[in-house]
């Protein structure tokens, strides 16, 4: 038996009365693509925060790598360095270069040498092809060339996993491809990923299973094949009633 990368079970968690996750329980096996999909409110974000602990929970449990995540401190900080985190809004330091971006978690956190982080941060540029940005700031690059560093940053942190909460919805349509062509790259190179996303298109090309939520609890865990052309719930089959006839 592998150990599962990531695994939740029984997770409860509110926000006062709004009960946000449901009893979730979810494994997620080294190397696999999840993607989350569901209508907004049913809890996708807040599943995906909560793996990391941005959202404490209520109750249940995660693991990471068969490690429990600890509630706070220095052991919490350690493994939150092995889940990479890339969000709707890019957050990369206005101030530093898009080099410096990539960089700084390795040389305060992972404590590497400022060559070594150097070499691979070019490398991740490189890889998500930004190379050439290197020097400039956030500010001086498009929104879908600062999520390519977003996510150069957070691979530079060598993590096992990457979760990745609607990293194109604030990006204009014709960045949103070269986003979603970078993370199909780390897909097929086994990366383990959690995706909150509303592109079917990489949903059927990149996922392994596609996971649908409502109102805070897991309906569906199939392939994507039969997710979209055979949903079991009557939530799923009106949520891509709407989506796939626009």
């Amino acid at each position: 038996m592998t150990t599962p990368m990531i695994r939740m079970v029984t997770v409860d968690k509110h926000f006062g009365e709004l009960h946000v996750l449901r009893d979730i329980n979810l494994e997620i096996e080294p190397g696999q693509v999840v993607v989350v999909l569901g209508p907004s409110g049913s809890g996708k974000s807040t599943l995906c925060r909560t793996i990391n602990r941005l959202e404490p929970i209520d109750s249940g449990e995660i693991e990471i790598d068969g490690k429990r995540l600890p509630e706070e401190g220095k052991a919490l900080a350690g493994l939150r360095a092995d889940v990479g985190m890339v969000f709707q809004s890019f957050n990369l330091f206005a101030h530093k270069t898009i080099l410096e971006n990539v960089t700084l978690g390795p040389l305060k956190v992972r404590r590497t040498s400022k060559a070594e982080a150097e070499t691979d941060g070019l490398a991740l540029l490189e890889r998500v092809g930004i190379a050439n940005q290197k020097d400039k700031y956030p500010a001086q690059l498009s929104g879908g060339q600062q999520q390519r560093a977003a996510i150069a940053r957070a691979l530079a942190m060598k993590p096992k996993v990457m979760l990745f909460d609607e990293p194109t919805s604030s990006l204009d349509p014709e960045m949103v491809n070269e986003v979603l062509d970078v993370m199909t790259a780390l897909a097929k190179e086994g990366m383990t990923m959690l995706v909150v996303t509303h592109e079917m298109g990489f949903a059927r090309q990149a996922a392994n299973r596609v996971v649908f939520m409502s109102d805070g609890q897991i309906v569906e865990d199939a392939s994507p094949e039969s997710f979209f052309t055979n949903p079991t719930s009557d939530r799923a089959k009106d949520f891509l009633g709407k989506i796939l006839t626009h």
